[in-house]
């Protein structure tokens, strides 16, 4: 598993959990808001820290390598393809898009002059679920078929910034395909031990949507 995140783990994990008693009291109740308010914040700070100057070129890399190990395969109609969750949704569609060259390659444009060549798409296909801090820019540019398991009413992917998207591919006939999973969390298709069915048959649902995907470009 590729870590480009350097040393630096989303605060989000198992020794960050927030754990709630049955019966809380009143201050517990409290503190327990108090709690997850910090967590939240602490999430916010890491995801600011994660700019795509940072992950853009590592990930380049990682294309790069694949191309030259694997350059047979992709002569021969092969091709690269991407799944990403959260975070990672994000930068599938970035990798499936045809943007300026400088954008691509992790850069910010400065001025107007810079920019005007297209880079991309880098993959073949891509699959993603519950993407996190996706724009409707970031659909819009998408240029190779794309799969996207997502939850309702998602604060950290928008329904309308979903739907405006989706209209926007179909509109210029690009392939995707959009499930969206009601009743779930943030981060349920992730592998998890949970109690709910309804999240366990959605976790299921979800993968399958993305390796069928995959297998049928």
């Amino acid at each position: 598993m590729l870590e480009r995140f350097a040393g630096d783990p989303a605060p989000n994990t198992a020794d960050h959990n927030v754990q709630q008693e049955e019966n809380p009291t009143v201050i517990e109740q409290v503190k327990l808001r108090a709690a997850e308010t910090v967590q939240s914040f602490m999430l916010d700070m890491w995801l600011a820290r994660q700019t795509q100057e940072k992950v853009l070129p590592i990930l380049n890399k990682v294309v790069e390598g694949v191309k030259e190990e694997f350059a047979d395969a992709i002569a021969n109609g092969g091709g690269i393809y991407a799944v990403g969750y959260c975070f990672g949704g994000k930068y599938v569609l970035m990798l499936g898009s045809d943007l300026p060259d400088t954008v691509a390659a992790g850069q910010v444009i400065k001025d107007e002059e810079q920019g005007t060549v297209k880079a991309g798409p880098k993959i073949k296909a891509g699959a993603l679920a519950h993407g996190t801090l996706i724009t409707k820019e970031n659909i819009e540019s998408v240029k190779c078929p794309v799969s996207m398991a997502c939850v309702e009413n998602d604060q950290l992917f928008p329904d309308e910034t979903r739907e405006a998207g989706l209209r926007y591919l179909q509109e210029n006939k690009v392939e995707c395909q959009v499930q969206v999973y009601p009743g779930v969390p943030h981060g349920f298709a992730v592998v998890g031990e949970y109690e709910d069915v309804k999240i366990q048959e959605a976790q299921k649902s979800a993968f399958n949507q993305m390796v069928d995907w995959l297998k049928t470009h």
